[in-house]
């Protein structure tokens, strides 16, 4: 998503593309996405904009970065350019210019924060072949995985085989290989199997319910790292909680935010019902006034 804001951060226009990744798109596609998405949102609007931001997952890594910044002074000649990593922007929405956590899961997981001081620390957002736990990829992955075990006479019986074959269309366990594989096993086609495994887990199957439970600590653990680096455990602070899973899956909401009553007493967890795009214009306003601060990883880790 892209919106346009005024000087003093009002959005008055905004327009959606489609999602681009530089690790799993590559730079072209990931240009032609922004160039799309921005002209669209800018369509009739004669300046430049005073300062973009760029709110992306992967830009902490320095090449990343470089790259993200050179395609923007391609892009938007003449402003100001900031490229942040897309969990910053989602935390920015949820908690302006405030100490807090969020937490993300879409197709993706992460758990990021910042202190009082200028501080960050982040946990997750490794990608889907390394990490994503508690993902959209992680809790289809999983269900695929049960569903296949259990074929094979492995794992338990659940729910989730019917239900999965009727979602692909395919009569049996064997079929289920070709389309996650044919597509290259694509992230969003398998996240896309989430919302099936919240379902059947409400209904009370328990091996989609141990999926969904394990996928829940797993977030809130990520949000509890985060805290310990950042001597936020006993903080009174906002918790976003981010991304199309939190509304998807309600059973993952509820799960996570009943462990962090445990593990984070004094966080105040909520669902972000703004556009995380709106954190990006509040860094562009103040990246215009000359006060954006950025924080600074506590650590090289990232």
């Amino acid at each position: 998503m892209c919106q346009v804001g005024t000087a003093d951060g009002r959005i008055v226009r905004e327009s959606r593309g489609a999602g681009a990744n530089l690790q799993s798109a590559g730079e072209l596609e990931v240009e032609k996405v922004l160039h799309d998405v921005m002209t669209e949102a800018l369509e009739g609007i004669a300046e430049a904009p005073a300062a973009v931001c760029v709110g992306m997952a992967g830009v902490d890594r320095p090449n990343d970065a470089r790259l993200m910044r050179s395609m923007l002074s391609r892009l938007c000649r003449g402003s100001h350019s900031l490229v942040v990593n897309d969990a910053l922007i989602a935390l920015e929405a949820g908690a302006p210019n405030s100490p807090g956590i969020v937490i993300i899961s879409g197709t993706g997981s992460i758990a990021y924060g910042r202190d009082a001081h200028g501080h960050a620390a982040r946990a997750g957002g490794w990608g889907h072949v390394l990490g994503d736990e508690g993902s959209g990829f992680w809790l289809g992955r999983q269900a695929l995985r049960a569903v296949l075990r259990a074929a094979d006479q492995r794992g338990e019986p659940t729910a989730l085989a019917e239900r999965i074959k009727a979602h692909f269309g395919v009569a049996r366990e064997q079929e289920l290989v070709q389309p996650i594989y044919e597509g290259g096993m694509k992230p969003k086609v398998v996240a896309a199997l989430a919302p099936i495994v919240g379902e059947v887990a409400a209904a009370g199957d328990p091996v989609a319910t141990k999926i969904v439970s394990v996928g829940a600590d797993e977030l809130a653990s990520a949000a509890a790292s985060v805290a310990r680096r950042l001597g936020l455990v006993e903080a009174d602070i906002p918790l976003p909680l981010a991304g199309g899973i939190f509304q998807a899956v309600p059973l993952v909401r509820t799960l996570v935010i009943e462990r962090l009553t445990a593990l984070l007493p004094h966080a105040r967890p909520t669902l972000l019902t703004s556009q995380p795009a709106s954190g990006a214009v509040r860094l562009a306003v103040a990246l215009v006034r000359g006060d954006v601060r950025v924080p600074v990883y506590l650590d090289t880790t990232h």
